[in-house]
């Protein structure tokens, strides 16, 4: 078996790697403001998982310019990348403000916008249909979990039906579909994450997976702090995260294999602090375990 990463689905299309610029739409969600939800996700915090984002206040082409000042100068083609909150959240003008420009700047090579599958009218899929034969259009749902009990737990606020039905409309617009699993959620086993997985794999062209880890300004904390939820170790992950990837079909691209908090505001599990040796004993555990062909990465 074998994995099929990102960094190698891009060189496939693109001949190289492109770098992210993490840009804020400035938009809200619909978990916030009242329309489903006033609190968020569980595991949320004010930033709406944006922590790398650039400054709402600055204007879109004051954000990419610096965005790019964050990654390698040799590098001239970027994906441009709303990740924080719900960014079709808004009116279809308004999206047509700020989309349109990004697509048709000659730096940006792919358009990827972080939403929710109830944000996704009609009229908003046949607008990402006409942006995306401009240049590529990736949508990222934060699914999390197919089960629907825990759902309600972390109050994501919709059900998996939703997904189902937004992501079935997205690909019958040609458009590339991400969603993010988040491994160690509150009460799942083994076998939901797992059962999570092949559900993804079934609907979604990508994959992120996540770690559950806990930073502060989130309501997650408390029950953290009061011991009402355990975590994952490092190496319940690992196992955890092996099953999942062979739980998905080859040719899904995994777009992340664990997740990227700020150290500054995590509390656990400390061992997501590095992140360059647990990718390294991510890949040495898929090597023992035949999901991927090649050699174990030695220590430095």
């Amino acid at each position: 078996m074998y994995y099929y990463m990102l960094s190698d689905y891009l060189k496939d299309k693109f001949g190289n790697k492109l770098y992210k610029l993490i840009l804020s739409s400035g938009y809200t969600c619909p978990n916030r403001d009242g329309k489903c939800g006033t609190c968020g996700c569980i595991f949320c915090n004010e930033k709406g998982s944006g922590e790398f984002a650039e400054d709402k206040n600055l204007s879109i082409d004051e954000q990419i310019e610096s965005a790019k000042k964050k990654v390698p100068a040799e590098f001239n083609k970027y994906i441009a990348y709303f990740q924080s909150f719900t960014n079709t959240y808004a009116s279809i003008d308004k999206l047509k403000l700020l989309y349109t420009p990004i697509v048709n700047r000659e730096d940006i090579a792919i358009l990827a916008i972080a939403t929710r599958p109830d944000c996704l009218d009609d009229d908003v899929i046949e607008f990402l249909k006409e942006l995306n034969k401009i240049k590529p259009v990736w949508i990222e749902l934060g699914l999390q979990t197919s089960n629907d009990t825990t759902a309600k737990i972390i109050r994501r606020g919709y059900e998996t039906s939703i997904y189902v039905d937004a992501v079935k409309k997205l690909r019958e617009a040609s458009i590339t579909v991400i969603t993010h699993q988040i491994l160690g959620l509150p009460y799942e086993t083994k076998e939901d994450m797992v059962t999570t997985s092949g559900f993804i794999g079934k609907y979604s062209d990508g994959i992120k997976f996540h770690n559950l880890y806990i930073t502060d300004g989130t309501d997650i904390a408390e029950l953290y702090k009061q011991g009402k939820i355990e975590l994952l170790s490092k190496d319940e992950y690992i196992d955890i995260l092996c099953e999942c990837v062979r739980s998905i079909p080859k040719d899904t691209v995994i777009h992340r294999l664990t997740g990227d908090p700020d150290k500054n505001t995590l509390i656990a599990p400390l061992w997501c602090k590095d992140k360059i040796t647990l990718l390294r004993d991510i890949k040495n555990a898929f090597y023992d375990r035949d999901v991927i062909q090649g050699e174990k990465i030695k220590n430095n």
